[in-house]
């Protein structure tokens, strides 16, 4: 599932404390290390010293992972934070990178030059998001968006993966509907069977999944449920939609639109693991 996992660290947040988190995971536990720490483009004359400051920073990160240095990659780098991630991430084939978030509207993380939000958009990998303000919880509820179109089948694989390592952890896939749907005459409505599917594919993939259907806006609903359930890890996923020629451009109409995904960026009760599932899937 994942063998090789980048940890985009800045000294700051909760980012290791998840790393942590996710290590008391078996399949995790296997997976190769990278720890990358981007020393910035403005440096100029002063380049030295933030480069010695950034081996210290990645140092004392190793040590609060209470790992040996042979069991982790440190990567330094000079450049922009946001698309040297997104090279490294390339580079090393990463299958999960691993940020901390501050949480952030649309707008602000625009305006304020977001390098997680940047990441979140135009990476083609599963992103954990870790907010600032967030108490990271040892993993043990998972909750799966379930969405009912094929989007999101990659989303609950990794999460049944994810759950079936993990003594007496718990699934709850959640599908969500704008209104209420009407039943059909044997009694069940066309959300019973999308969830349905869901319990069956679980349980193919060795895992119990405990369906909820609930009613209003996707992202306001989802968030509200983690919340009540007490989640400790969102597993959704995103459609890839911007045009190849554009893979390079952030989509400024869907950061700023109605984007269910950066809506539960932004306020879910737990760290959220993006999926990013390729265009046209149905």
């Amino acid at each position: 599932m994942f063998r090789n996992v980048l940890i985009a660290d800045s000294g700051k947040g909760h980012v290791e404390e998840m790393v942590r988190m996710l290590r008391e995971i078996p399949v995790v536990r296997q997976a190769r290390l990278n720890l990358l720490h981007v020393v910035p483009e403005q440096a100029g004359e002063d380049f030295q010293e933030h480069w010695q400051e950034a081996a210290g920073i990645v140092a004392a990160a190793v040590g609060r992972l209470k790992l040996d240095p042979s069991e982790i990659n440190t990567i330094i780098r000079q450049g922009d934070t946001k698309q040297t991630v997104l090279r490294v991430a390339e580079e090393l084939h990463a299958d999960l990178i691993v940020m901390g978030s501050r949480g952030l509207s649309r707008l602000q993380s625009i305006l304020s030059n977001s390098a997680s939000q940047y990441v979140f958009q135009l990476s083609t990998r599963p992103m954990l998001l870790v907010r600032d303000d967030l108490y990271v919880r040892h993993i043990n509820k998972v909750m799966v968006a379930i969405d009912g179109t094929g989007v999101g089948d990659d989303a609950l694989r990794l999460a049944c993966e994810l759950v079936r390592e993990i003594p007496g952890g718990t699934l709850t896939g959640i599908h969500v509907t704008r209104q209420d749907l009407t039943p059909s005459r044997g009694g069940k409505s066309p959300a019973d069977d999308v969830l349905e599917r869901a319990v069956q594919r679980a349980r193919g993939l060795g895992v119990s999944l405990q369906p909820v259907h609930r009613t209003g806006d996707v992202g306001r609903t989802v968030c509200a449920a983690a919340e009540e359930l007490k989640s400790d890890l969102v597993v959704i996923a995103s459609q890839d939609r911007r045009p190849v020629v554009a893979k390079a451009l952030v989509d400024l109409d869907r950061l700023l639109g109605s984007s269910v995904s950066d809506y539960i960026r932004v306020h879910a009760p737990a760290p959220v693991l993006l999926v990013r599932e390729p265009e046209g899937r149905r």
